[in-house]
């Protein structure tokens, strides 16, 4: 069980290191199309933890599950929100011709 524990842990903090470097290195350019996979990603989160806290196998995993769902979906639409954000940056302000 402790062994499990370190394991899972050590795999959370590398994929964390991991993450944080390769977002950290894309260009400018890069940030819309990669935005919306985050959004993607965010989507599938929902849906585990949905699963997760659906199962009912005990309290702490119910607990969390739900923690899960309200954290995952609240970076799911903040995500929509950014991405929206950016999205308008590039709309022209001049009025468009008929």
């Amino acid at each position: 069980m402790q062994s499990d524990l370190i394991t899972n842990l050590y795999v959370f903090i590398l994929a964390a290191f991991i993450g944080f470097e390769v977002i950290r290195r894309v260009s400018p350019l890069l940030h819309t199309p990669l935005m919306s996979l985050t959004n993607a990603l965010d989507a599938i989160a929902v849906v585990g933890a949905i699963i997760l806290a659906g199962e009912h196998k005990s309290t702490l995993s119910t607990v969390l599950g739900t923690i899960a769902i309200v954290a995952a979906t609240s970076n799911l639409v903040g995500g929509f929100i950014i991405t929206d954000r950016m999205l308008k940056m590039f709309k022209s302000s001049r009025p468009q011709r008929p």
